[in-house]
């Protein structure tokens, strides 16, 4: 098992107790991740890479893999296209060349190449220390290469899985919730697809792929976009450059937010909707890691104003003009299995009995899909369907490097405890509550003269913060690491990059270049926001 930019023991608690049953039963855990996080604790080995350097290693990985005859050929023929032109592009990342990119000894690399290619079963997992970075697709697919390129794909206890955030990531994704993609990830550029869900829905679908949230940024700036719905979301301090979407939001001449709490945003919203709480206050479904469907199922009465957010949206459609009545979440289920192939199977009924099911689930004899791309090893060429492409990527690095003013790499994260922005977690007590800091490595610690517990200042090309120090053993010279979710106190995404992936949108989280100055008077703890507003592009 690789888990790869992630730090699952914090972020993902319950499925890595799930993985560590895997560890008392043999498996073999390599964590790859800049800092020794408490993932990283309990891994064969930990590949402590420069931040940003992902690339390097799995294309060095990959050459070693090659070279030293470990790849499977027989999967690559049958179930692959583009190997020669892959196996062309690694060749210069040699043992040494990734070692001098990642940090990470050349007998570390090779050693990890040789135990992945050779195990019978192995799987990569990895979360958003791969795909918060500007080159986010280009991290993923290299990690696609390495299970192409060993076969560790389409068969049980072997793939690439990603594993998501927030609870019902995967269902968002399921109901339409992108801006290419119909419900049950169909084209919207597809004729074929569109006419059937126009059929129902009895309106025309533009045949034009939608902006991801990054350029819905970039159209408020230009006045392109003047009207924004936000749903259960907190972009004023999710953000990158907060400073900047907060000005982008605040100027807009619409804005409404639909929510459980009054979050940052929803106080700069024209209109709040007060909703429920789905996962307690509603009936629904939500969709895991696994792509498991699974019934959610009211459990209490919600407070006060707070409306069922289905009620909402249909009470929004009959005011403007189109009436769907009130439908019940089933109904509108029962709307998305007519359309969608994959959940076609799955029926309240079914999912109640079976206590969830696995998409794709075709029709109500189909038991659901235990793992996917299984085809790729038919020995019929017309099962297999479309081939997985192997894709050519490059090193690049961050977009900010370290400089003589700004000589380290600020990367950000996660803690067990807290969730997101702190708007759901930060108003309970807890044990391990420390509060926001700024965690940096005992060798930086004493090179600027910090003792733990010192206020600091931290400033990157786009602002500053005030945060108390935490010296952490798990971080290497050069790297320091805060979180977002204490950003009443601590806004950390003053100070994060707006630099995004050109594909998938996603801003470079985890990694600017800021500099750290011990407070020898004593300050407030907080953030000052920095003057004037930062525009998109100017970092």
């Amino acid at each position: 098992m690789f888990l790869w930019g992630s730090n699952a023991r914090d972020a993902h608690p319950i499925w890595f107790h799930h993985l560590l049953k895997g560890i008392q039963n043999g498996a073999r855990l390599h964590v790859v991740d800049p800092r020794r996080t408490s993932s990283a604790e309990w891994a064969d080995v930990w590949l402590g890479l420069n931040v940003g350097s992902d690339i390097a290693l799995s294309n060095a990985m990959a050459r070693e893999i090659i070279h030293a005859g470990l790849h499977d050929e027989t999967f690559i023929a049958r179930g692959t296209t583009g190997f020669e032109a892959f196996r062309d592009s690694v060749e210069p990342y040699t043992l040494e060349l990734a070692a001098a990119a990642t940090g990470i000894p050349a007998d570390v690399i090779r050693d990890s190449a040789h135990q992945y290619a050779k195990a019978d079963r192995a799987m990569i997992c990895w979360t958003l220390g791969i795909t918060e970075h500007h080159n986010a697709v280009d991290n993923v697919v290299s990690l696609i290469n390495l299970a192409l390129l060993t076969g560790h794909v389409g068969r049980y206890g072997c793939g690439c899985n990603p594993l998501r955030g927030q609870n019902n990531v995967q269902g968002g994704g399921d109901m339409g919730a992108l801006p290419n993609k119909l419900p049950g990830f169909q084209d919207v550029d597809n004729p074929e697809h569109r006419t059937k869900f126009e059929r129902v829905w009895k309106r025309d679908i533009l045949p034009e792929i939608g902006l991801n949230l990054t350029e819905m940024m970039y159209a408020m700036e230009h006045k392109e976009l003047t009207a924004l719905y936000v749903i259960g979301e907190n972009p004023a301090q999710s953000d990158a450059d907060a400073t900047h979407v907060a000005h982008l939001l605040d100027q807009l001449d619409h804005l409404v937010v639909q929510e459980i709490f009054l979050t940052k945003t929803a106080q700069l919203a024209h209109v709040v909707f007060p909703a429920t709480a789905t996962w307690a206050e509603g009936e629904g479904t939500v969709t895991n890691s696994e792509r498991r469907v699974q019934r959610v199922r009211k459990a209490v009465e919600p407070p006060g104003e707070a409306r069922d957010e289905l009620w909402i949206m249909s009470e929004l459609a009959k005011r403007m003009g189109r009436g769907w009545g009130h439908p019940s979440a089933e109904d509108v289920w029962d709307e998305l299995r007519s359309l969608s192939p994959d959940h076609a199977g799955m029926s309240y009924a079914r999912l109640d009995a079976l206590g969830g099911l696995q998409w794709p689930c075709r029709d109500e004899t189909d038991p659901g899909t235990l793992f996917l791309h299984a085809r790729l090893w038919d020995e019929d060429p017309a099962k297999r369907g479309r081939l997985a492409p192997f894709s050519v990527v490059q090193h690049e690095g961050p977009v900010e490097q370290p400089s003589d003013e700004y000589p380290l790499t600020l990367t950000t994260g996660r803690r067990l405890e807290s969730y997101n922005t702190g708007v759901q977690t930060g108003g309970y007590l807890s044990p391990l509550h420390r509060g926001e800091s700024l965690d940096l490595s005992p060798e930086d610690a004493a090179r600027l003269g910090i003792e733990q517990g010192d206020m600091v200042q931290v400033t990157s090309r786009r602002g500053t913060v005030q945060a108390p120090a935490h010296i952490d053993r798990g971080l290497r010279a050069g790297v320091v690491f805060m979180t977002l979710h204490f950003p009443d106190a601590i806004a950390t995404n003053l100070l994060t990059i707006n630099a995004t992936d050109p594909r998938s949108g996603t801003a470079e989280f985890k990694a600017c270049a800021v500099r750290v100055e011990p407070i020898r008077v004593a300050h407030s703890v907080g953030a000052r926001r920095a003057e004037p507003f930062a525009a998109a592009g100017d970092d």
